[in-house]
């Protein structure tokens, strides 16, 4: 199975003046989202006022300027796990993971100085490089005729969770239930991200080694697995020492 994120993904560590401290697996999984209504399957498409991450808005304010990730980015990690939680329970997916994945791959979304807006899509695109075969780089030649990344030469990594396009197009969702299942939305790829994670450990993630199985799965690099674990695991544990709103909205 193609890996999400090739080894060179773009990475821009935005969110701390400081490394987090080595971790060991699996990472704190942090302060629990509150529970969610889950998005019906087959519904209309909803406008961007109701979309379902925005149930833990309040969850997310508490968090979000202490571990300095955007509102709209812990939103769409909260609500995937509450999601896997129904659907996979036996995976044992935590927030903090995606959490980890998204601050290597794109700084939650602000990569190259993008923002997030408040349905979870970056102000920017977030294109990774051509994967060329150069050093460092899977050769991918193009194969979605440029849709996703406007490259009809190599496939490129997109969106803050940076899916190549043919793992996209197999574990694409519409978790935001806007009617389009988008690699650019991070709740799109958040819940994606979490499918593919659980399918690729074949079990429960808080178990030492199908946590690293699946993680190298999403990016068959030691380092990178490391640098996800660290982050995920300081999110957890600094999550604890934050007063939060125990109800959603």
């Amino acid at each position: 199975m193609a890996s999400c994120a090739p080894p060179a993904s773009p990475r821009v560590v935005e969110q701390a003046p400081f490394a987090p401290p080595s971790a060991t697996a699996p990472p704190d999984p942090g302060i629990a989202p509150p529970e969610v209504q889950l998005l019906a399957p087959g519904g209309p498409p909803l406008p961007p006022s109701q979309r379902p991450q925005s149930q833990l808005t309040d969850w997310s304010e508490s968090l979000a300027d202490e571990l300095n990730i955007p509102r709209a980015a812990l939103q769409a990690y909260g609500y995937a796990q509450r999601s896997i939680e129904e659907s996979l329970p036996e995976c044992g997916l935590s927030w903090t993971v995606l959490a980890g994945i998204g601050s290597v791959e794109s700084s939650h979304g602000r990569h190259g100085g993008a923002r997030l807006d408040v349905t979870g899509r970056p102000s920017e695109p977030i294109i990774g490089l051509p994967l060329d075969g150069s050093e460092g780089v899977k050769r991918i030649p193009d194969t979605d005729g440029g849709r996703l990344d406007g490259d009809v030469v190599w496939d490129r990594a997109v969106g803050p969770l940076q899916f190549i396009p043919t793992t996209w197009a197999k574990w694409q969702v519409d978790a935001d239930g806007d009617g389009v299942a988008d690699p650019q939305d991070i709740d799109d790829a958040a819940l994606a991200a979490g499918r593919y994670l659980c399918s690729a450990g074949g079990g429960d993630l808080r178990d030492v080694d199908v946590f690293w199985k699946a993680l190298l799965t999403y990016n068959q690099s030691r380092s990178y697995g490391q640098e996800v674990l660290d982050w995920a695991d300081h999110y957890g544990r600094s999550s604890h020492d934050v007063p939060v709103v125990a109800s959603g909205r």
